[in-house]
C-alpha cells in the first residue's frame, strides 16, 4: 500500500487491490503508478464528483497514449484518511463538472 496526501493535506491510500482493479480495467495505466501519486498531489485541477468523491486532474504530455490528461478518482473520508478509486487517462478535463481547485 502506497500513501500519498492530497492538495487537501489528507493522506490519500492507494492500496494492492484497487491498483489491481485500475489495471485490470485499464491497461495502459500498468506502468503509470507514479503518475497516479503524482496527480494526487500535484494536480492542475480538481473537480467534484456525483457521489462525494473527487476527480484529480493533470496534463501529461507522454504516456502510453500520447498527450493525456491523467484522472484519478478518490475520496476523502475524513482530514485522516482518504483512498484511491480508479485513474484512467481522458482526452480533457471534464467542463460540466464543479471545479473545486485550479492551478
Amino acid at each position: 500500500m502506497l500513501i500519498i496526501k492530497s492538495k487537501n493535506n489528507v493522506p490519500i491510500r492507494l492500496t494492492n487491490e484497487r491498483w489491481k482493479h485500475i489495471v485490470f480495467r485499464h491497461p495502459e495505466m500498468e506502468s503509470q503508478k507514479e503518475k497516479v501519486l503524482e496527480t494526487i498531489s500535484d494536480p492542475d485541477i480538481i473537480h467534484s464528483g456525483d457521489f462525494g468523491e473527487l476527480l484529480s486532474n493533470r496534463l501529461y504530455s507522454k504516456t502510453p497514449l500520447s498527450r493525456k490528461h491523467l484522472v484519478v478518482i478518490y475520496r476523502e473520508v475524513n482530514s485522516d484518511d482518504g483512498f484511491i478509486l480508479t485513474a484512467y487517462f481522458a482526452r480533457k478535463p471534464s467542463t460540466w463538472r464543479k471545479v473545486l481547485w485550479k492551478r
